[in-house]
């Protein structure tokens, strides 16, 4: 039997029209999310050369290997730059010379790549000193997948700084996807940066992150409210951790108004709407559990108090 491909193909090209949600027409195309991906795998390499690739590198080809990965980065790059800048409503002179302000981001950006290696070395140092389970630094590189999404974050939030359209924040969601860390490229993190199992932490477009600032797993620095919806863009939605600060796992600091002090912890499971001062301690009050015989557990009598 036939399939009535006339009647499911008029069909979706009028939802197409109806609905829109397509990728634009007539050439003027949106950045690839897989030429995107794709080009984030080989900037991690070009970070960290020789954990992301098979074969051996040696020390003698490591110069002509990198000129190979960056010529190759370099029009990659610049062609979804392309597309970026000229879908969008960006500087005049962006949108007089699409082309060319591509080219120039992408040089620029590829030019930051040494001062990003070197904010990077600061986040290993912290995960390695801040983790007895890690055997040595190239373990925290190869296996840490908080490492992979803070690296990727802060390649992508030098094309947010740059105000680069779409391309940042496919590289973070990607980022997410792999990690399981949310991490939005416009946050700002200061070095030392180390989040352990790093599995649903979530970190705001205007959080801010000072030095040495250590987080577990589940943490959320989100926005009070998203009621306002586009009314809130270019506003400071999510808190900022100043210097020293520890938040242990599964805690929301919530508010742009919100500032942990320096040298503060926050425990586990706290909900905090408002700042607290510097070297601070916030845990949850009067924990009570009572102790049941497991056959008890839906008694409605039992009294759990968190």
């Amino acid at each position: 039997m036939n399939f009535p491909i006339a009647e499911l193909t008029g069909a979706m090209v009028t939802s197409y029209a109806q609905l829109g949600g397509i990728n634009r027409l007539e050439g003027a195309n949106l950045p690839s999310k897989g030429a995107v991906v794709e080009i984030t795998a080989d900037l991690l390499r070009l970070l960290f050369p020789g954990f992301y690739d098979d074969r051996v590198i040696e020390s003698s080809e490591l110069k002509a290997e990198t000129a190979l990965l960056l010529d190759s980065l370099a029009g990659r790059l610049e062609d979804q730059l392309y597309k970026a800048v000229r879908s969008f409503d960006c500087a005049e002179a962006v949108k007089r010379d699409p082309r060319r302000a591509a080219h120039e981001l992408t040089t620029d950006f590829l030019r930051s790549l040494p001062a990003v290696r070197a904010m990077l070395s600061t986040d290993i140092e912290a995960a390695f000193l801040g983790d007895p389970a890690a055997r040595n630094r190239e373990e925290v590189i190869v296996a840490y997948p908080g490492i992979e999404a803070v690296a990727v974050h802060r390649l992508a939030h030098e094309l947010y700084l740059r105000e680069v359209p779409f391309v940042p924040r496919i590289m973070s969601e990607w980022s997410h996807s792999r990690s399981g860390m949310d991490i939005h490229p416009g946050a700002r993190i200061g070095p030392y940066f180390f989040v352990d199992h790093c599995t649903g932490t979530v970190i705001g477009e205007t959080a801010v992150i000072g030095e040495h600032v250590k987080l577990y797993q589940g943490v959320g620095l989100v926005a009070r409210s998203l009621a306002a919806g586009q009314a809130l863009r270019g506003q400071k939605r999510h808190p900022t951790l100043e210097d020293q600060v520890t938040i242990y796992a599964n805690a929301t600091i919530v508010g742009g108004d919100t500032v942990i002090g320096a040298g503060s912890t926050v425990g586990a499971n706290v909900f905090l709407m408002h700042s607290i001062p510097a070297n601070s301690l916030v845990l949850l009050d009067d924990v009570r559990v009572k102790i049941m015989p497991k056959r008890d557990r839906n008694d409605a009598s039992l009294d759990f108090q968190i």
